[in-house]
């Protein structure tokens, strides 16, 4: 398994289309309800997409891969207000289910926070749904919770979930 940055989207439309819907499918709340149909999955990532590509970019799309195939990714996004170029968001971490527990999670956030440093962003922060096992992967990697919100997303089945914030001092 190998991380990089992607650029430029086009010849991984398929993998991000599947990831996306899969994840969906599975339960993660990652601003999508299921089912994701293509056409939509489909235009999530060409808007991602133009965000990586503008000057300057304030996006950083870390994918996973298994030989050929992605397999993970997660984003992340740099403040661009004048007071606050010293943070980024952790966005949108899946990985595939067929490739869950290979730590490929580990290696996504590993990478992100090494192209956090070199951006110059020394804080992250992030918010997962609460309970989800998410959570988990955070404080192992030595992310703090930070409290939570009741009522944030609405979920799969109709409720609404709370979400848990985190974040993370880099040096």
């Amino acid at each position: 398994m190998k991380t990089k940055v992607l650029i430029d989207l086009t010849p991984h439309m398929d993998d991000l289309v599947a990831l996306l819907k899969d994840c969906v499918a599975s339960g993660a709340s990652v601003g999508f309800l299921p089912p994701v149909e293509s056409q939509t999955a489909h235009k999530y990532w060409q808007e991602v997409a133009t965000t990586l590509t503008a000057k300057p970019s304030t996006r950083l799309l870390i994918a996973a891969f298994e030989g050929e195939q992605l397999v993970g990714c997660v984003q992340l996004s740099l403040a661009s207000k004048s007071n606050a170029k010293h943070r980024a968001e952790v966005e949108k971490l899946m990985v595939h289910t067929q490739h869950r527990g290979n730590g490929i999670s580990k290696a996504l956030l590993s990478h992100l926070e090494e192209e956090a440093l070199v951006a110059g962003r020394r804080l992250l922060i992030l918010d997962t749904r609460v309970g989800d096992i998410a959570s988990e992967l955070y404080k192992r990697m030595n992310y703090t919770e930070a409290g939570y919100i009741p009522d944030f997303a609405l979920s799969a089945t109709g409720e609404l979930d709370g979400t848990t914030f985190f974040y993370k001092m880099l040096s």
